[in-house]
């Protein structure tokens, strides 16, 4: 049987429908990942080859060699500084290519993947993250600062060296904006966090917990709309992925070593997005939002329907992702 179920966090219904998992597709006509190797000479991202990127703006050092590296994008989707002021009228309304567009090297090794790199080592990547999100929200024109990772082609990697990217947008992302008036609005309503009301709940009901480590907890959430969606969360009010304590840096580096490493277990190891949000950049003191991590599986491909509707047709219920994930993560750790 399908259930229609509702995301408190955007209003919209979502798909269960587990006897339609024989028609998710792999997205057989994309190339298959390469054979990794530990490092490639034609890589801009691999050592030797710094001088093929842009100058680098941050990252990691160890005592004889870089350990994270960040860079401009060379061919980045914004301009740089600049105005914000708007042109034309309403139909036809722009303005410049204002923003930032920045890539995280997160490690020398071409074939690393986070879930097999040190906790020491994510950490680092976490905090280069949380150093440059701290940097661009503080730009007069920033308002949304965009975290996220591509890994495999069905996720629009185009690069196979392991990296993640940083993008500072000057209008706020429409998914955003609904994210942001439903949160606001439930805000008003009840003088709550809807997301920390939601975390709470989940963690009271169990079997969508992934796992939970110090301040913060992984959980495939009640209408997830992908198959094995993860959501990691702090579980204490914390608006801005830029307030992030140093003292939780270690137990988010854990559980998403230990949700990638499940993921790649119990999912046969798909493709997916890495995507942080969090609230403006310039309301962090506000308590309607809770900085979340998502981990979206590309397990399927939207077609007409989803494309049509914007609903999402999930074919995995998030409690037998969660169960599933539990396990892997448990065999993981025996190993």
């Amino acid at each position: 049987m399908s259930t229609l179920r509702q995301d408190p966090t955007t209003k919209e219904w979502v798909i269960l429908a587990p006897h339609r998992a024989a028609r998710i597709h792999r997205l057989p006509w994309l190339p298959a990942r390469p054979d990794p190797v530990d490092h490639d000479p034609t890589c801009p991202f691999c050592p030797g080859n710094e001088s093929q990127t842009p100058p680098e703006i941050g990252g990691v050092r160890g005592e004889d060699a870089w350990r994270v590296r960040v860079v401009p994008n060379l061919v980045p989707a914004f301009d740089g500084e600049g105005t914000t002021e708007r042109r034309g009228g309403p139909a036809f309304r722009e303005m410049g290519g204002v923003g930032a567009h920045e890539v995280v090297v997160e490690s020398p090794r071409h074939d690393a993947r986070l879930e097999e790199l040190d906790p020491e080592h994510v950490t680092r990547v976490i905090d280069t993250w949380r150093t440059r999100y701290r940097d661009l929200k503080r730009r007069a024109w920033a308002r949304a600062v965009v975290i996220f990772k591509n890994f495999g082609p069905g996720a629009g990697t185009s690069i196979l060296h392991p990296h993640s990217q940083v993008v500072a947008t000057p209008v706020f992302p429409p998914e955003s904006l609904l994210r942001f008036a439903v949160a606001t609005r439930y805000y008003d309503d009840t003088g709550h966090c809807v997301y920390d009301d939601l975390i709470a709940e989940e963690r009271v009901a169990g079997d969508r917990v992934v796992s939970e480590r110090g301040r913060l907890v992984a959980l495939a959430p009640y209408a997830s709309g992908t198959p094995y969606e993860t959501w990691i969360a702090p579980t204490f009010h914390q608006s801005s992925f830029g307030q992030l304590e140093d003292d939780d840096l270690e137990d988010l580096a854990q559980l998403l070593r230990d949700v990638l490493g499940g993921l790649r277990d119990a999912a046969g190891d798909p493709d997916f997005n890495l995507v942080v949000a969090s609230a403006p950049a310039h309301e962090e003191s506000k308590p309607f939002f809770l900085w979340h991590l998502k981990v979206l599986p590309r397990m399927s491909t939207p077609a007409g329907f989803e494309l049509g509707s914007g609903m999402s047709i999930n074919t995995v219920p998030p409690e037998e992702a969660a169960a599933a994930l539990r396990e892997a993560i448990t065999t993981r750790a025996g190993r």
